[in-house]
């Protein structure tokens, strides 16, 4: 639908200035008239020179032939002095809406850089200065994060779908090729496409559905999941602690406590190490802690491994499991989406302690 041009914002104001001005000064001359020339005599009076009022008055009639164009004068001065005035001063008052029109602009062609940085006193204008601000830093840092992932993403996808097109090619080339070895290793790689794609799917998501969950079972059924590949690594997993009862989408939970359990093995010491996960409630809030033994890790390290595809290079690994880097990333989204909190602590004598804290329910 076509929109009609209207009146800007600052002719109105001024319109609406020099409107208030020619009323006021309209209501002053009707005072004037109301309360002073009404009372004037229309007739000459002679008045004796023994009474206070004494001289000569002049006649209603000649006060208004000297008073209306004085008057309508006043009127139009005051006309012309309410438009300079109120455009002047609608243009004071509307240059801050003005500067964040200006930055609204730039963001909408795609600088999210830009700033107001509006100063001076606490006022309306300053408030949504500030807020406009405070979305554009927000945006820009989302908007950085998504294209920062998306070239992270594409570069991993890229991995596993070459390997399995080189692998198609050698067998195209020699039919003779062993198809077991072929269909493993395409298998493998396939398995590694779609784990990095549902990782991607998980990370993407914005809502979680709720539902009462206990992650004390939780993280049962994860260490019962795991338990063949800490017995193959010759670590020892432990589950402790009490009912944890939260609020959640169950399979998003389970994917969480999946990910922290096997990162605690698979990162671990080549042998005799040990997973410790223990779950409780905590003044009303559900807590879970994943510990385990390894590495000593930097500190400056533990920051960066809930980035996506930041792998802790210094962290002892197999390359029976090569991951896809996504593994604390998905931990990080899951937590966020259910509005609690995910802290790293490097162990004193070597690996991680990983404590998440969720909302919990009654």
């Amino acid at each position: 639908m076509t929109r009609r041009p209207g009146l800007s914002v600052r002719l109105r104001l001024t319109l609406s200035y020099a409107a208030v001005i020619l009323v006021t000064g309209a209501l002053l001359l009707a005072a004037v008239w109301l309360f002073l020339l009404r009372y004037v005599p229309d007739q000459a009076l002679i008045v004796r020179a023994d009474t206070p009022l004494h001289g000569v008055f002049p006649v209603r009639s000649t006060l208004l032939r000297v008073f209306a164009p004085r008057a309508a004068a006043l009127l139009g001065f005051l006309l012309v002095l309410g438009l300079l005035a109120g455009w002047f001063l609608a243009g004071r008052m509307l240059a801050p809406l003005t500067r964040i029109a200006d930055a609204a602009r730039a963001a909408g062609q795609g600088s999210l850089s830009h700033r107001i940085r509006m100063t001076g006193r606490q006022d309306e204008f300053r408030e949504l200065s500030d807020t406009v601000d405070t979305m554009l830093g927000r945006l820009e840092s989302h908007v950085a994060e998504q294209q920062r992932f998306a070239a992270n993403a594409s570069h991993e996808l890229r991995t596993p779908l070459a390997i399995s097109r080189a692998l198609l090619d050698v067998a195209r080339r020699d039919p003779r090729h062993d198809h077991a070895e072929l269909l493993d290793r395409l298998h493998a790689a396939n398995t590694r496409a779609i784990d990095l794609t549902e990782a991607l799917l998980l990370l993407s998501r914005g809502t979680v559905s709720r539902e009462p969950v206990d992650l004390s079972l939780i993280a049962e059924e994860a260490a019962e999941t795991l338990l063949p590949l800490a017995e193959q690594r010759g670590i020892t997993l432990e589950v402790t602690g009490g009912v944890a009862p939260a609020s959640g989408s169950a399979e998003l939970l389970l994917r969480m406590v999946t990910n922290l359990v096997q990162n605690a093995i698979v990162h671990n010491l080549p042998a005799g190490g040990a997973v410790t996960v223990h779950t409780g409630d905590d003044a009303g809030t559900s807590v879970l802690r994943v510990e385990n033994t390894g590495s000593t890790l930097a500190p400056d390290l533990v920051p960066t491994l809930t980035e996506p595809f930041h792998r802790g290079t210094d962290r002892v690994r197999g390359d029976e499991h090569p991951g896809v880097g996504l593994g604390l990333a998905i931990v990080h989204s899951v937590v966020r989406a259910h509005g609690g909190t995910l802290g790293l602590c490097p162990r004193a004598g070597g690996g991680l302690l990983v404590t998440v804290r969720l909302p919990g329910t009654p």
